[in-house]
């Protein structure tokens, strides 16, 4: 912050949000004493973290800004295919026909290079941790790293906050990036509990197509798969990282063999996804949407996770923080004062979030209520917005760069 040369700034957590913000902040914020604190070793190799992240073109753009985005290890999504397992219905005016409930957006048709990416979790803490430490090689009198020791608490000050990580210290602001998954949070100001499983892992399609991602809702819940890198190829198959979410009092898929999930797999998603040919072990997380009301308490700050844990139906959260990041250090950089800073960046943050979360939650439920015609009527509506151009395309802008 250009009128506050000895802003004590801490970071807490390092993950991908937390790293994004640590390298944005050393290179942004060239007077600031920035610190980075995370429970892990500091030398943990993660690189190998299976976790995929679905990754908007608006992301891709800002960790290319921050010279972090590992091209190489990523898979472009070029075309996004949404869509619900029948019923359909028939055309109008075209006897025999059926109107098909989806929406596609494809790269191409609306002038960019990708609609977005998927990356490892691993390889993206690993690059951007490669970035981080080379700063603080370069600029050690005011970068620093805290990597080893949870922090414990934090402690409000008259004019900042006291980070406990063993030893405590003070500083003007800190910022938690450190999220966690559902299950595990502390309830929020915000919160709703799906009762949904979410099952992740890996298939193998033949006669996939390259670059496509899909989102399949089914009576039981969303049901997405998003292409990973050409070195998870075999042969003429295509590899793919999948999130099938289902009520989890009910759960219809725990009880399964690898071949029966296979199999329905392959009656729920639409036939240009391919045919699933293997399905990987699986893991099981709970689903919810836990939300701070206010990013900023005092002089604590909450982006990421920390902020708002979501329903991974758009695949937003790393998209929704990195965003928080970005506009974190802006109001940094340009505000005349921190207090000023905070007031800017949970302005600025508002709208984007509310929105975002507002979709998500509504997407979770309402392609999961039951009664008569709402199938029809949620297949109705996809084929309208897939059919209205504007509208199309003004989704596609939310989730590539947020709503700006």
């Amino acid at each position: 912050m250009t009128s506050s040369p000895r802003l004590k700034l801490a970071i807490i957590g390092a993950g991908p949000v937390g790293l994004s913000l640590a390298v944005h902040a050393a290179r942004s914020l060239p007077t600031a004493d920035v610190t980075l604190f995370d429970a892990r070793a500091l030398d943990k190799d993660l690189s190998r973290d299976p976790r995929t992240l679905a990754i908007s073109w608006g992301s891709v753009q800002l960790l290319q800004r921050l010279q972090a985005w590992p091209q190489e290890v990523s898979q472009p999504i070029a075309h996004v295919h949404v869509s619900q397992v029948p019923p359909t219905w028939p055309a109008w005016g075209a006897p025999g026909a059926q109107i098909q409930p989806k929406v596609d957006l494809s790269a191409a048709e609306l002038g960019v290079p990708q609609l977005g990416a998927v990356l490892a979790y691993g390889r993206l803490v690993t690059r951007l941790q490669e970035a981080w430490n080379t700063a603080v090689a370069n600029d050690s009198a005011r970068l620093h790293t805290r990597f080893g020791a949870p922090v414990q608490g934090l402690k409000p000050l008259s004019d900042g906050v006291e980070v406990d990580a063993g030893i405590a210290e003070s500083f003007d602001l800190a910022v938690v990036a450190e999220g966690g998954v559902f299950a595990d949070q502390a309830r929020k100001a915000v919160t709703r509990d799906y009762a949904q499983t979410a099952w992740v892992g890996t298939v193998r399609l033949e006669n996939g197509r390259p670059g496509w991602a899909f989102e399949r809702f089914t009576r039981h819940g969303p049901l997405a798969l998003l292409p990973l890198a050409s070195a998870a190829t075999q042969g003429s198959s295509l590899s793919a990282a999948l999130v099938w979410c289902v009520p989890t009092a009910q759960d219809p898929v725990s009880g399964l063999t690898a071949l029966q999930r296979q199999a329905v797999l392959n009656a729920l998603l639409p036939s240009e996804a391919g045919r699933v040919v293997e399905v990987s072990e699986l893991k099981s997380f709970a689903l919810g949407l836990n939300a701070e009301k206010t990013l900023v308490q005092g002089r604590r700050i909450c982006i990421g996770n920390a902020a708002q844990t979501m329903h991974p139906v758009a695949g937003q959260g790393f998209n929704l923080g990195l965003r928080d990041a970005f506009a974190l250090v802006q109001a940094l950089q340009f505000s005349p004062d921190l207090a000023t800073a905070l007031r800017r960046v949970e302005w600025a943050r508002a709208p984007d979030r509310w929105a975002l979360m507002a979709t998500t939650d509504f997407l979770a439920r309402s392609f999961t209520w039951t009664g008569p015609g709402l199938g029809a009527a949620r297949g109705l509506a996809l084929a309208l917005m897939d059919r209205v151009t504007p509208l199309k395309q003004a989704l596609a802008r939310q989730m590539m760069w947020g709503l700006r």
